[in-house]
């Protein structure tokens, strides 16, 4: 059995630094190919009632300014500060009705595309029907799911996961072995660099490659026994 690590990342399209994680992220698995079992769940950074962000507000201004401006360009892209702050609960389930159709990836880009670099309102089912049929997604089928809360369950599904595990903010990225359950995981939270997350997946990668060189050793053993 080939060798397998899992990383599953809690993430929210109204985040920048889960924006910022996903050259990374395409980075160890550009690196290591069929070796990473790449999984990403949601995460409603502000469910309602907790209030939305000033887009005006001195706080918002101040974290772009000291930290995702330098960071963006130490990555090459470019993110402007949008001009609103949704709540990002219906952008998540256009994801997993994407993910059920086969189109996530593409539309896991574009949400973050949609908002960090156009500023799009994702709260707004008429702008998530625009960036769903952008990518395939069927406009009128979409529609009915967002207007119905076809897939909030999913999402809410993943925020009662994350709870049980002590996620509390994101994004946070969990390492673990294709077999072990996430609550053995390696937990790194917040942005951190590469290295920090290509160091966690070694370790689980040689856990994995111990392991089976042990079952080998085993099955060898057993089969000169006979």
């Amino acid at each position: 059995m080939a060798r397998k690590v899992r990383i599953t990342v809690w993430s929210d399209y109204v985040c920048p630094f889960c924006y910022l994680a996903e050259p990374l992220l395409e980075r160890i698995r550009q690196e290591y190919g069929e070796a990473v079992d790449l999984e990403w769940r949601a995460f409603e950074l502000r469910p309602a009632p907790v209030p939305t962000l000033d887009p005006d507000g001195e706080y918002l201004h101040s974290v772009w300014n000291r930290a995702v401006y330098p960071m963006a360009r130490q990555q090459g892209m470019t993110l402007r500060l949008p001009p609103v702050q949704p709540r990002s609960r219906r952008a998540l389930e256009l994801a997993e009705f994407a993910r059920e159709e086969g189109r996530f990836e593409e539309a896991h880009q574009a949400l973050f595309k949609a908002f960090f670099e156009d500023g799009h309102d994702l709260d707004s089912i008429d702008v998530l029907i625009e960036i769903g049929t952008a990518i395939g997604l069927d406009r009128k089928e979409l529609r009915a799911a967002l207007e119905q809360g076809t897939y909030r369950e999913r999402v809410l599904h993943d925020e009662r996961k994350a709870a049980e595990l002590g996620i509390t903010a994101v994004p946070t990225i969990m390492v673990s072995r294709i077999d072990e359950p996430l609550g053995e995981a390696e937990v790194i939270r917040g942005a951190r660099p590469y290295e920090v997350v290509r160091a966690a997946f070694e370790r689980a990668l040689d856990v994995s490659r111990s392991e089976q060189e042990l079952q080998r050793q085993t099955k060898t053993a057993a089969i000169l026994s006979m």
